[in-house]
């Protein structure tokens, strides 16, 4: 069967027999051919579908040997589509009209009667075009979303507090080097955001980010899902396959939540970031592997070390240089600049025509201590913009509080629910003599959780 290379034709003529020749001889080389007699639908024809390439008679009825008609249906799919690609018809054209044709915006232009050959080249190539149209268009965008990059560099991770500055200038000190970087902070500050700005201000930014998280993989899957296996290796290993060390080859390896591994996980990915080799599971040979190392944790991981809960030798590995992130909560200059971005986002998401957050709803954000950091914030300005019917957000829209998270002023000063928490989790660590087990257990939390809030409050 031959192949239908020449996509999808628009053709509009009102001679009906010039039609109907037209589409026996394209329908063996179009995926489909569209034919109209009357001009005047041509506005309904192009909102309602696109096409490859347009053919469009010169005169109509009205006036047969002018080529005005033509001339004004051209310009019509040019305003609707500048990239159209339209290839006029006439039997009575000139190298004048021609010459006009062109410079009004035509591909090509064709004489009635054609040559089967000629006109099939000439919507060949017209059809090339096409393509170059929509390629030259895909590179001028590449090359505006590669500019708007480069004039800002941090545009996904959103702050002008003292604090996000430093950990920007921390950035560009070190994306540049080989340096393993750790990244500290907690649940819904941004860390993935961080180690993405990372690769992508370093050398190895042409090549692959790999994100692996630690907390989502069990202890059986582990080998297999960083390091790879071999057909046959166990029961469902039905094929090779390419582990996460292996995929990120060349390029940047992401650890997330690497203080969730068991001291036996651990063991095993010490081995291979001191060997830079990976020995898929039931193979006997090694590959090397070439990765620029980003781990995060939410996790008291110094705290960790000192419980022997996480191996003191793969923590100096894998920091070479630590990024602490802070909590949203320090930094509440920052939250207006957040929530005005998130209600961009979803105001034009959910085509919503709400302008601004007013001086009482700010308030409200700032007062609250945002456990859940940006990411919570992110969920509480998307959940205001769906509910609110007005143009702006007021403390009423936003419904996140729950009673006693507020900041409360006393005499003393601030205080909120973090700082009676601190307080709390010192004490029972005191009473405990530093035993983590103990005193999770006498605070009602399982040791993963106090180590989540031992790093909270970096205690």
């Amino acid at each position: 069967m031959e192949e239908k290379s020449l996509g999808k034709i628009l053709m509009i003529d009102d001679d009906e027999d010039v039609l109907l020749a037209a589409k026996l001889l394209l329908k063996k080389h179009a995926h489909q051919v569209i034919i109209e007699k009357n001009p005047k639908k041509i506005p309904f024809l192009l909102n309602n579908d696109s096409y490859d390439v347009i053919l469009l008679d010169m005169n109509f009825s009205k006036d047969i040997t002018s080529g005005k008609e033509g001339f004004f249906w051209l310009n019509q799919i040019l305003e609707k589509d500048p990239a159209a690609v339209v290839i006029l018809i006439t039997a009575f054209g000139d190298v004048e009209m021609a010459v006009k044709a062109l410079k009004e915006g035509a591909t090509d232009f064709v004489l009635k009667p054609w040559q089967n050959e000629k006109l099939l080249a000439t919507i060949s190539t017209a059809i090339k075009l096409k393509k170059s149209y929509n390629e030259v268009d895909r590179l001028k965008k590449a090359k505006k979303q590669l500019e708007e990059d480069i004039n800002q560099p941090f545009k996904n991770i959103i702050g002008e507090s003292q604090a996000m500055k430093e950990v920007f200038e921390l950035i560009e000190k070190v994306a540049k080097t080989e340096a393993n970087i750790l990244i500290l902070g907690e649940n819904g500050t941004g860390k993935e955001l961080i180690a993405r700005a990372i690769h992508n201000r370093s050398e190895r930014s042409e090549n692959v980010f790999v994100n692996v998280d630690m907390g989502a993989i069990t202890e059986t899957l582990f080998e297999s899902e960083l390091f790879g296996h071999v057909k046959g290796a166990f029961t469902d290993a039905k094929e090779d396959r390419v582990g996460r060390f292996e995929m990120a080859n060349s390029g940047t390896l992401f650890l997330d939540e690497i203080g969730n591994l068991s001291l036996s996980m651990q063991s095993k990915l010490m081995a291979v970031l001191q060997n830079r080799e990976v020995f898929r599971v039931g193979a006997s040979k090694g590959a090397p592997v070439d990765i620029r190392l980003v781990s995060a944790t939410n996790m008291s991981i110094h705290a960790m070390v000192g419980e022997g809960a996480f191996r003191q030798d793969l923590l100096y590995r894998i920091n070479t240089v630590e990024i602490r992130i802070p909590p949203l909560r320090d930094r509440i200059s920052d939250i207006l600049l957040i929530a005005t971005h998130f209600l961009k986002v979803y105001a034009r998401k959910y085509r919503k025509n709400i302008s601004h957050i007013d001086a009482d709803g700010l308030k409200k954000l700032q007062m609250y201590h945002w456990p859940g950091n940006v990411r919570e914030l992110q969920h509480a300005v998307e959940r205001a913009v769906i509910m609110t019917d007005g143009d702006h957000l007021g403390p009423n829209d936003f419904f996140f509080l729950k009673q006693g998270e507020e900041r409360l002023d006393v005499e003393s000063g601030i205080l909120n629910l973090d700082e009676l928490e601190r307080k709390v989790i010192r004490k029972a660590i005191k009473i405990h003599d530093g035993n983590i087990s103990k005193a999770a257990k006498d605070l009602g939390l399982t040791r993963a959780s106090l180590y989540r809030r031992l790093g909270k409050h970096d205690l």
